[in-house]
């Protein structure tokens, strides 16, 4: 038997006893991260050729193509909608599916889900299948199986999971090889929750019997693509979505009576609309003055429709990403007109209650202005109208349809760019989507006042917020931000593109985020493919840049720590306390008679006024790990009256008022 060996430390006592290693919150040096992760979903895109360093889609990109054709049918008496649809799924891939996965977001109303900071109005049913066909096989909807069981008999079936939560998956028996098509069929119905407790949007989507503004509302494909296959997250509610582009040929039966909009354009005006109401939808494009299609006293059957029991609706719509519609037969119905560049006019549609019309007094001159103004920024709007409609979710975004008023008017509009354009990946990627709209808003509301834009202030804003411990990187999974998503996915975006425009120059960006727009229209970009776009558009390596705002919480924190005079020069210390670095920018101020400074090797001058100059030194300086640095200016510091150090600020600060010497 071997003996136990017991060896014994010892340990002089004075070492438990010292000093911590780190003496103070802040650190003697930094390293500058100078490039983005690439992680595993990215990796693969550019291994496979579908994207790469020029930001442009790869020479093997490809989408998949959901083209869908619906009847569905309306009773006010129960409030549901029952449906039945075929999809051709188009499998434009290099990969041969084995699965199918269903996204059934009305089953966020049933009890058992899982949910985010949303509440449904009511629980109901949720999305009932009552019949699925894939390529002709029925699927039997009662069969017991799992995500991890696997059917190992001769004749294997096609089998389906998940069809009482938001994300369904089939599991197929015969897989759709790549660059084929396959055909489901499925019957379904589903409930339109209303009442008052409801909160977020979507969460209430009828009121009473009267209304009904059916969104996410039928069963749909998820969104399979080349960086992680399908898409399967759940839907929780706030986060929004990311869907395949396709063609939905939709026909929607209601009572007499009741006025339908939706998402393209009417096929059979002649079936469901009086002659009087045909003839006046004929006027809209002859100037922007608003128009009264159906007035308050001309609602109803034999009146604003045609007359019967019930009439169907008929509507197409190509090359869109969802489908969304309203139905009232208290409906007044309003139209104007709004020209886009290098296309001409197009009709803009407003349906709304009687009693709502003080919200839709400037709607019409508010979204013309939004789809004018962004036509010119980005590029002309694609689509053949557009359609505000009245009910409970009154800021909502869908292709040529917004569910709001004038009060989220042009900022409803302009997600007809992102994502209705440019299909992101609004689930996991929020601020691509709401956090560009905020950054565009601001610029038409400028617009609109017949003011210069100012994106001063905003980037320097963040400054205060960063290092708060309940935000989440813009990168982290927007489904899943929390309490944090309101600000990670809206308000981060635009302070980030105020510092970028500190960098570059506002125009500079504008015009990268233009062509950026062009290149991914009808496609899906990611935040790669616009971060590495930038870069080329802007002719500089900005991935230091992206690195910090995108992946991180940090912020400059810069400061003036110290001016002196050394010969006939001064030296301007600048500090920066946060782990982001920044370029340097010193607005100096001179006394009168003093020389303007000269731009060297190192920095450019500005000349602001006669005696007020902007030196820039570019964010480099700092990449030497360094958390200061000295400005040499080549003058008497008598000449100078005062220093501000980010005079636009554009830099996120915690504490602006270090900034300036002399201090005040």
């Amino acid at each position: 038997m071997m003996k136990r060996i017991v060896f014994l430390l010892l340990f002089p006592a004075f070492i438990f006893a010292q000093t911590p290693i780190r003496k103070s919150i802040e650190t003697n040096s930094r390293a500058i991260r100078r490039d983005v992760p690439m992680t595993n979903t990215i990796r693969r895109a550019f291994e496979a050729g579908t994207r790469d360093f020029t930001g442009k889609p790869g020479p093997n990109y490809w989408q998949l193509k959901t083209d869908y054709t619906i009847e569905a049918s309306l009773d006010p008496r129960t409030q549901e909608i029952s449906g039945s649809e075929t999809i051709l799924l188009h499998n434009n891939s290099n990969d041969e599916l084995n699965s199918i996965v269903l996204r059934l977001d009305h089953n966020i109303f049933r009890g058992l889900v899982p949910r985010g900071f949303s509440v449904p109005a009511e629980n109901t049913e949720g999305m009932v299948i009552t019949r699925l066909v894939v390529n002709g096989e029925n699927v039997n909807l009662k069969a017991r199986v799992g995500p991890f069981r696997r059917n190992t008999s001769s004749d294997p079936k096609t089998s389906v999971f998940g069809l009482d939560q938001t994300v369904a998956s089939i599991r197929l028996a015969k897989p759709i090889k790549a660059k084929s098509t396959a055909t489901l069929e499925i019957e379904w119905h589903t409930k339109l929750p209303g009442g008052p407790n409801g909160r977020g949007h979507r969460m209430t989507q009828r009121w009473d019997n009267t209304l009904f503004q059916p969104t996410q509302w039928f069963p749909r494909v998820a969104k399979y693509d080349d960086l992680r296959g399908w898409y399967s997250d759940p839907y929780l509610g706030p986060a929004e979505f990311f869907n395949n582009f396709g063609r939905f040929d939709v026909k929607i039966n209601v009572p007499a009576g009741w006025i339908v909009s939706a998402t393209g354009l009417l096929q059979n005006p002649e079936e469901v609309l009086s002659e009087m109401v045909q003839e006046r939808l004929g006027k809209i494009l002859e100037s922007n003055e608003e128009i009264t299609i159906v007035g308050e006293e001309e609602r109803g059957a034999g009146q604003a429709t045609s007359t019967g029991g019930e009439l169907i609706w008929h509507y197409v719509a190509d090359n869109v990403n969802d489908f969304a519609w309203a139905t009232s037969k208290d409906f007044i119905w309003k139209a104007t007109r709004a020209t886009v560049p290098e296309k001409g006019p197009i009709p803009i549609h407003m349906v709304f209650l009687p009693s709502r019309a003080n919200r839709f007094v400037r709607a019409g001159e508010l979204t013309r202005h939004a789809i004018e103004f962004y036509s010119d920024l980005w590029t002309p709007y694609p689509f053949p109208q557009l359609t505000l409609q009245d009910g409970p979710s009154a800021g909502m975004e869908y292709p040529m349809v917004i569910n709001s008023n004038q009060g989220a008017a042009d900022h409803e509009t302009a997600h007809q760019w992102w994502p209705m354009m440019l299909g992101t990946n609004e689930t996991r990627y929020g601020w691509m989507d709401e956090g560009f709209n905020q950054y565009m808003n601001i610029l038409s509301r400028a617009h609109r006042q017949g003011k210069e834009p100012n994106l001063n202030g905003y980037g320097q804003r963040y400054g205060s917020r960063s290092g708060n411990e309940d935000e989440a990187p813009l990168m982290w999974n927007a489904n899943y931000a929390g309490p944090g998503y309101g600000f990670q996915t809206y308000s981060k975006t635009p302070l980030m593109l105020s510092m970028l425009g500190g960098i570059v120059g506002d125009e500079a960006v504008q015009k990268a985020m233009k062509e950026y727009t062009k290149v991914w229209s009808f496609k899906h970009p990611s935040p790669w493919d616009y971060i590495f776009f930038m870069n080329n558009a802007l002719g500089q390596d900005l991935e230091w840049f992206w690195y910090y705002w995108l992946w991180t919480t940090e912020s400059v924190d810069a400061s003036i720590q110290q001016v002196e005079k050394r010969g006939n020069k001064t030296i301007v210390t600048v500090h920066q306390a946060g782990q982001m670095p920044s370029p340097v920018v010193l607005k100096v101020e001179l006394n009168k008679g003093a020389k303007a400074i000269k731009a060297s090797n190192n920095f450019e001058a500005k000349s602001i006024d006669e005696n007020t100059m902007e030196l820039t030194w570019p964010a480099d300086v700092w990449f030497n790990g360094n958390r200061t640095f000295q400005a040499e200016l080549d003058m008497s510091i008598k000449d100078i009256k005062k220093i501000t150090l980010d005079p636009n600020a554009r830099f996120p600060d915690k504490n602006p008022g270090d900034n300036i010497w002399p201090k005040e």
